[in-house]
């Protein structure tokens, strides 16, 4: 997958993936949309973005989270479990 607004620079924001060179990090973005922001509350909250960028940075942030497996603690992953089969017991 590629993307043509996503960018790294380590000389800028440590090294942290931005929005087309910018100093607007995706995880800023995608914090925005995970706290309830609409679209149009984003763009009008920095004119810098533009509406495509807000769908590359969900496309990057789903991309980054596929890469790599989040480990859960053992005792966490278990209650987990019981929590789930309790709440959904056919599945």
């Amino acid at each position: 997958m590629k993307f043509s607004r996503i960018s790294v620079d380590p000389a800028k924001m440590g090294g942290v993936s931005c929005i087309r060179g910018l100093r607007i990090p995706v995880a800023t973005v995608v914090e925005m949309i995970a706290e309830g922001m609409t679209r149009g509350e984003i763009l009008k909250a920095d004119p810098d973005l533009e509406a495509t960028d807000i769908q590359e940075a969900l496309r990057y942030a789903t991309a980054a989270l596929r890469e790599r497996e989040l480990p859960l603690p053992a005792k966490l992953s278990s209650w987990w479990i019981t929590r789930c089969h309790r709440r959904f017991p056919n599945n």
